[in-house]
């Protein structure tokens, strides 16, 4: 009895030793190309780029279809047959994202008595108006952070 409990302890041992290596040695490498893709000028916002087994997967977001086909072309050029192209082609509903932001500044307690006026150009929030304290510049600009569809957010308000 006792030498089999010993064998099946021995068997687990060697098999807890042996097993992360072969699991290890089953991983394919994976390259980033990210930075040749940049030289492209693509207009891709959060542009990655991996090659995996021969196969190149492109990730990104643009407004423009044409802008993740340049990506694809030119991974072809650069010889990979292979190409997985996940950009994500996203429309910017600017009214929608301007009747949002001013949903949510017109809503928080904390910015009774600003003046704000809110204009949107591809997913870009410009705001100027008054403020009547600093740190309402920065509830507004948390807050107009969280609304969807907004990529970035200018701000020009002054303290009145």
């Amino acid at each position: 009895m006792r030498r089999q409990t010993t064998r099946a302890a021995v068997i687990a041992m060697m098999f807890l030793v042996l097993a992360p290596a072969a699991f290890a040695a089953v991983q394919p490498a994976t390259t980033d190309l990210t930075n040749s893709f940049r030289g492209v000028n693509a207009a891709v916002t959060g542009l990655q780029v991996y090659e995996l087994s021969g196969i190149v997967i492109i990730r990104g977001r643009t407004s423009d279809k044409a802008e993740a086909e340049k990506l694809s072309d030119y991974a072809r050029t650069l010889g990979y047959q292979r190409v997985a192209n996940l950009v994500q082609t996203v429309q910017h509903d600017d009214m929608r994202i301007e009747r949002a932001a001013e949903r949510e500044l017109s809503v928080h307690r904390a910015l009774e008595g600003c003046r704000f006026r809110v204009t949107s150009q591809q997913g870009v929030l410009h705001v100027n108006g008054q403020v009547s304290h600093e740190l309402q510049k920065d509830v507004a600009m948390r807050l107009l952070r969280k609304v969807d569809g907004v990529r970035s957010v200018e701000m020009s308000l002054e303290k009145f």
